[in-house]
């Protein structure tokens, strides 16, 4: 009866993304990988998901503000396990021109660990498919 559910889980990841205080810059271009047909995410065989606990693998945009930590931190151990964590844009690797800020924490991977970093500022939409399929096959792996 598992393998029924290793075969099904290892052909449809799903997506889901937390927004740890970010510009919106990088959300701006998920949305642009989910919705316009040019980028297409969803040809990859993995779809955006609505609640943390039907999660494969988590995007996290913007760095971790003082404000957000602890609902971050909440729905993150909400979504199960195997789950692959992939940080996008520069703000959760660095915190880049708010690193210094009294509001913020830090960047993210103090808080959380992270498989893979998509880097730019938004990154664009061809790097964050090319992170969301690298994503994929370390999900494979782990189930």
């Amino acid at each position: 009866m598992f393998d029924i559910f290793k075969k099904a889980a290892g052909r449809s990841p799903w997506l889901y993304r937390i927004n740890a205080g970010s510009c919106n810059g990088c959300d701006v271009e998920l949305v642009t990988t989910a919705l316009i047909p040019r980028y297409d995410i969803e040809r990859l065989g993995c779809k955006y998901c609505g609640s943390p606990k039907h999660a494969d693998i988590v995007l996290i945009t913007g760095l971790m503000t003082t404000r957000l930590m602890p609902k971050v931190m909440k729905i993150f151990e909400e979504i199960p396990d195997p789950k692959v964590t992939v940080a996008v844009g520069v703000c959760p690797t660095s915190g880049c021109v708010y690193s210094e800020s009294y509001a913020t924490e830090g960047p993210v991977d103090r808080h959380i660990p992270i498989d893979f970093n998509i880097l730019g500022c938004p990154p664009r939409p061809q790097a964050i498919i090319a992170g969301v399929a690298d994503a994929i096959a370390l999900w494979r792996t782990r189930i």
